[in-house]
């Protein structure tokens, strides 16, 4: 009897028992499980220069490889203008007319004096055979028939020097209209129709076809690192990224007085001439003698490590995870520093806030911009549109 109670007692208490012991034994496991991490956002960058960090630019502009200025040979007043800039014009083509009002009087004028020379020549051989006539026959002196001779030939002088006189005159009044030298196009006008212009004033500028080049200036400190010859790329600024390949045809031997540069000449290879419009602009990329083509991290992307070891964070592509790797820098300059060796041209690097990171954490990449990037892109490519 005195037992019954307790044994109650005893099955009562032992759910319970059970029901603290699973809470106790959940709180256990929730103590040992850790929340999840965040996914950290983070700049990431390729690292630059390359192949393009041994490579110099040069503005340039594109330009016919023969470009004629063309002036009248003689002065006078313009009356009229046939062309204008951009006009492509053939050889023979007119393209400007002066006034010929004078000159064409002074080929009348020297028309009129060799008419009265050559009347003059016909008197003096009259003369001439008349008097010869009569020094056969013995009725005038040989030194008469000698003076009737020069005259003849004074007069035959004469005759010819109005009629040199009367191609000059009738040359210019020619050069009144000034003709296309060879096909091309015009590429400057200087003088409009009204306009007084002396001999040799140059009128228009034509831009043979054929050959197009850029025109660049290089600087005389590194003179001696370029060549007739020597490879270079010309990039558009009209097509940014595509670049065409051209040689340097030719270097001044003498630096510009004012700039102290030289002018040189590069050429257009192949079909690259086609693709070029008089007038565009032009960077053309040099590679200098003895450049190193080392890549480049901005100083930001360096983390410092026992030693003085260098590292940088680069992010997995496949798991975006972060690894540390160390890499081997140069001489730091302004804002960046050259790794001569440690990653790849296509490595995913982050740019800032290394010191915050820690090996093998899960990042969210992002552009300058804050924008997500696909990381299996050879450069940085916006998942969203700009």
């Amino acid at each position: 009897m005195g037992t019954a109670p307790f044994r109650n007692r005893k099955s009562a208490l032992a759910p319970v028992a059970v029901a603290l012991l699973a809470a106790a034994t959940l709180a256990g496991c929730n103590s040992d499980a850790k929340p999840a991490e965040p996914t950290r956002p983070v700049l990431v960058i390729h690292p630059g220069g390359g192949a393009d960090a041994a490579l110099t630019a040069y503005a340039g502009e594109v330009r016919a490889r023969e470009e004629s200025p063309l002036a009248f040979r003689v002065g006078g007043k313009l009356v009229r203008r046939e062309v204008d800039v951009g006009a492509h014009v053939r050889a023979g083509d007119l393209l400007a007319v002066l006034d010929a009002g004078d000159l064409a009087a002074q080929a009348r004028a020297a028309r009129a004096q060799l008419a009265a020379a050559e009347a003059e020549l016909g008197r003096a051989r009259a003369d001439q055979a008349r008097f010869a006539k009569l020094a056969g026959e013995q009725l005038v002196s040989r030194s008469t028939l000698d003076a009737q001779n020069a005259a003849a030939t004074a007069a035959q002088g004469q005759v010819n020097a109005a009629r040199a006189n009367l191609d000059v005159a009738s040359n210019q009044a020619a050069y009144t209209q000034l003709r296309a030298p060879h096909d091309g196009m015009i590429a400057t006008r200087t003088v409009e129709a009204g306009q007084v212009v002396g001999a040799g004033q140059t009128v228009f500028t034509i831009a043979a076809d054929g050959g197009r080049e850029v025109a660049i200036a290089l600087p005389e400190s590194r003179i001696r690192d370029f060549r007739v010859g020597q490879p270079v790329a010309v990039e558009l600024w009209s097509a940014p990224g595509q670049r065409l390949p051209g040689t340097i045809r030719e270097i001044a031997p003498a630096a510009d007085t004012q700039a102290r540069t030289y002018a040189a000449r590069v050429d257009l290879v192949g079909e690259a001439a086609k693709a070029v419009d008089l007038g565009q602009s032009a960077r053309v990329y040099v590679q200098e003698n003895g450049a190193r083509a080392a890549l480049t991290v901005p100083l930001s992307a360096i983390q410092r490590g026992a030693g003085n070891a260098t590292a940088v964070w680069v992010v997995d592509p496949a798991t975006h995870k972060l690894h540390l790797t160390p890499v081997q820098l140069g001489a730091f300059a302004e804002t960046t520093a050259p790794v001569l060796s440690g990653v790849r041209p296509d490595a995913w690097i982050v740019a800032a806030g290394g010191h915050l990171l820690r090996e093998g954490q899960p990042v969210a990449p992002v552009d300058r911009d804050n924008r997500p990037i696909a990381m299996n892109a050879t450069k940085p490519v916006s998942l969203t549109a700009r």
